[in-house]
């Protein structure tokens, strides 16, 4: 495996043939080759009996011949890639003592259960060289521009093996042009320094690390935050709220999504501020966003976000489901730009059980915010810091928080509006239509009010401990209780 050329080498055969490139080639050259790829990576496999045992299973004993076949290769999950992946890490194809590999981990801050995952060093060059390039023409360009240094920081932290420093942090040292400083956690001196160098800034973290630089910069000189470009968040959504707040103080901000996960480092990137739809980087890997039965969805339908990364000939891992839903989107049709499409739907795990149906939280929380601002209730996006569904089981009752600044005034304009039926009859006629996409169709507000829940909405104080954050201070939307 380890003689084999490269896909980036292909992809730059590719560009040489076609006189332009990866990412301006035409979407029917692009999947011949990413194809062509997909069958050496199932022959790879095969080689492994861990593999071949896995892939036998589903009746696959040779490379698939179309993609629609490629759907045949069973999906793979959070444990198969623990179980191939960690301790003797059976689903190698080149094995350990060879060297040259790295070892990422991800906290486990989903399922709370650490996870690891082996790159081969090669290949890992390779990606990041392909996403900085892309990143830096596509998402970066338009925003940093004169003849000034351009830089490029992240406030991620590069620690206890995160994937999110480590393999981020590769993507960023390769964008052309840039000046990046992996500078971590910062404080208000360290980030008003940082903003004091001369040039257009871009700057990447987590959700909450980008939500902070609103408090960060209250106290920093107005030319500074005016250099203040690109705000890119990692981690799923940035509320409402913290955008209107970061815009008001860096007028010149446009803020993007950097869709990353520990198997992808960069899934997929936000280009354009006005569309919420996010660009898979052409050639990097081959993602899908499937059925309940892993089969592609149409365009304008929701799915699980599948990955199966084009740059491992080493250490594959076919068809990984990442925990996140998306909304399959048209492609681009360039002429510079030639790519996959997708939209943000929220994590798998961001359901409403309610019996035996299951109700999206996503669409939940849209649905009861608009009935709310329609009501005159309050206006959830824009006073809310977070908001977190807590379904307690055993009680019957589901209870939606929201971390405010004014509690009191919003619990009794919430009380006084609304009355002590008002809320349960709104929810009661909202829920229906917060049912997720393989359960659309099967309830409505008299079945849901037979269940016997009750929905509350309460308004806490922002540092409460009433909203579970998890070890790294994300808020999951969802969470269940006894």
């Amino acid at each position: 495996m380890t003689v084999l050329p490269s896909f980036a080498s292909k992809m730059r055969e590719c560009e040489r043939v076609c006189q332009t490139l990866y990412s301006g080639i035409a979407h029917e050259i692009q999947d011949a080759l990413v194809l062509r790829r997909l069958r050496q990576m199932v022959n790879t496999v095969l080689l492994n009996p861990l593999w071949r045992e896995r892939l036998r299973g589903a009746g696959i004993t040779d490379a698939p011949r179309s993609y629609e076949e490629w759907q045949r290769v069973p999906l793979s999950d959070k444990d198969v890639q623990r179980d191939f992946f960690m301790e003797s890490r059976p689903g190698m194809v080149v094995p350990l003592t060879r060297g040259d590999f790295e070892i990422v981990a991800s906290g486990g801050t989903s399922g709370g259960r650490p996870l690891e995952i082996v790159y081969a060093l090669r290949e890992l060059r390779d990606t990041y060289e392909i996403a900085g390039r892309f990143m830096g023409a596509h998402q970066l360009a338009p925003h940093l521009a004169g003849a000034d240094p351009k830089w490029l920081f992240t406030t991620l932290a590069d620690y206890q093996m995160w994937s999110s420093g480590t393999m981020v942090g590769g993507v960023l040292q390769q964008v052309p042009g840039v000046n990046y400083v992996g500078a971590g956690p910062v404080t208000a001196p360290v980030l008003e320094h940082m903003f004091s160098y001369r040039g257009p800034k871009a700057l990447m973290g987590i959700s909450a690390g980008i939500a902070i630089l609103a408090e960060l910069g209250a106290g920093m000189r107005q030319e500074y935050r005016d250099s203040f470009r690109v705000a890119l968040y990692g981690s799923g959504v940035l509320p409402q709220r913290k955008r209107v707040e970061l815009k008001a103080l860096y007028p010149n901000l446009a803020i993007l999504s950097y869709f990353a996960a520990t198997q992808a480092e960069t899934v997929g990137l936000q280009l354009d501020a006005e569309s919420p739809c996010l660009s898979a980087v052409p050639g990097l890997h081959f993602i899908e966003v499937v059925d309940e039965d892993g089969r592609q969805v149409a365009e304008g339908e929701e799915g699980e976000l599948v990955v199966t990364r084009l740059h491992a000939h080493e250490t594959p891992l076919l068809r990984l489901k990442l925990g996140d839903r998306m909304v399959h989107r048209p492609r681009t049709e360039g002429p510079a730009l030639r790519t996959r499409q997708f939209e943000f739907a929220g994590r798998t795990g961001d359901v409403l059980h309610i019996n035996d149906s299951q109700y999206s939280a996503v669409r939940a929380y849209a649905v009861l915010r608009d009935e709310l601002k329609a009501a005159e209730v309050v206006d959830l996006d824009a006073v809310a810091h977070d908001v977190q569904f807590v379904n307690h089981r055993e009680a019957k009752r589901i209870q939606l928080y929201a971390s405010v600044d004014d509690v009191l005034g919003l619990t009794y304009r919430a009380d006084t509006v609304l009355g002590p039926y008002g809320l349960q009859r709104l929810f009661v006629n909202a829920l229906p239509r917060a049912l997720s996409l393989f359960n659309h169709g099967e309830a409505n507000a008299a079945s849901f009010e037979a269940t016997g829940y009750t929905f509350q909405l309460t308004f806490v104080p922002r540092p409460s401990a009433e909203i579970e954050r998890t070890a790294v201070g994300k808020v999951p939307l969802v969470r269940d209780r006894g």
